[in-house]
């Protein structure tokens, strides 16, 4: 597939630059395959269109505060963004800009100067590996990190206390994720109780969002692209529940691409999901064959992106496009703040 035909127009005013007033408020695009059309919805409707035996998947990965300003010897501001940990003392980070941030550099972080980190390294591909050289980048993190907001939203360098707790899933668990999972944000507690009550079963796993997940795509081809693998953890008694789902012809609905991702990723050359501890490698483009997942509730994405490309493989260009057109007529808000789409 040539990467233009990803390609979709957007005003900037339907850019979610806020989340809805409550999480559940959000609306909902219905997308049926089966009948290539779509209906309008609410997110709070979502219980009314699962039913008893529906097997749904959510990503509980953690969004780290894992963005820091710094400052080099000259007092230049460097922005870091912590990716991983590679040890004790050792992250992968991204910075910006790079010029500043080269083997060898030392950085502050606070005013006055908190902490001292020192880049000892420079992957082939951007990342730095920076050490913090009195205490750990947990602590880091904890003390001086903010969420990291996408660049699209406009205060993205100054999170609100709203966006500490709105950028970040209700069932969050293990820290890890650079990005939220943004098809989860929509859930209460509440609304996940009406969901369990209506026979569904609920299952977690995880997948820390890593750069590569919003790392836009260059190549002119979409297959061209390599997507970096995420790290991944499925336990054994969430793939035996998949698995007998599909067995038993009951739907597996994944919350968001991450969790497809994943879902997928773990897939057998048998057809059986296997438990998980490592990375999901997957690069999912049209042509793919799913064979975990039945339904996706995902967010709206960005164009000539890898998370647009894997629902287009799984609901088809021609229909994806279609709808994305109609949402923008009806003013959905687009992206990590914005509405969501049910693809069945």
């Amino acid at each position: 597939m040539e990467l233009f035909e990803l390609d979709y127009d957007l005003p900037p005013e339907l850019i979610a630059q806020t989340p809805a007033p409550a999480r559940d408020a959000s609306r909902l695009l219905v997308i049926d395959r089966a009948r290539g059309g779509f209906e309008d919805r609410g997110f709070a409707e979502l219980p009314h269109l699962l039913g008893p035996g529906d097997c749904l998947v959510v990503n509980n990965s953690r969004v780290i505060p894992a963005r820091v300003l710094a400052r080099d010897g000259a007092g230049r501001e460097v922005e870091i963004l912590f990716i991983a940990p590679v040890d004790g003392r050792r992250w992968s980070a991204l910075t910006r800009p790079g010029r500043r941030s080269r083997a060898g550099v030392e950085l502050a972080v606070g005013d006055p100067p908190g902490a001292r980190l020192r880049v000892v390294g420079v992957d082939a591909d951007g990342p730095r590996v920076v050490e913090r050289l009195d205490g750990s980048i947990d602590e880091l993190l904890r003390e001086h990190g903010v969420p990291p907001l996408p660049p699209y939203i406009e205060r993205f360098a100054a999170p609100t206390a709203e966006d500490l707790e709105r950028y970040q899933t209700v069932y969050a668990r293990p820290p890890g994720s650079i990005a939220a999972p943004t098809a989860g944000l929509h859930f209460t507690p509440v609304l996940l109780d009406a969901i369990r009550r209506r026979g569904v079963e609920v299952h977690e796993l995880t997948l820390h969002v890593g750069p590569g997940t919003f790392r836009p795509i260059k190549a002119a081809r979409v297959e061209d692209h390599a997507l970096a693998p995420e790290r991944a953890a499925i336990a054994q008694d969430v793939a035996d529940a998949v698995n007998r789902a599909r067995d038993e012809r009951r739907r597996v609905i994944a919350v968001g691409t991450t969790t497809t991702r994943a879902l997928e990723s773990a897939v057998g050359v048998d057809g059986r999901v296997r438990p998980l501890e490592g990375e999901a490698r997957l690069y999912i483009t049209p042509g793919y064959a799913f064979r975990a997942v039945d339904a996706l509730l995902t967010n709206f994405h960005l164009p000539r992106s890898s998370l647009l490309a894997l629902v287009a493989a799984f609901a088809g260009r021609e229909l994806v496009l279609k709808s994305y057109g109609h949402a923008v007529r009806a003013g959905y808000r687009f992206y990590s703040y914005g509405d969501a789409t049910l693809i069945l």
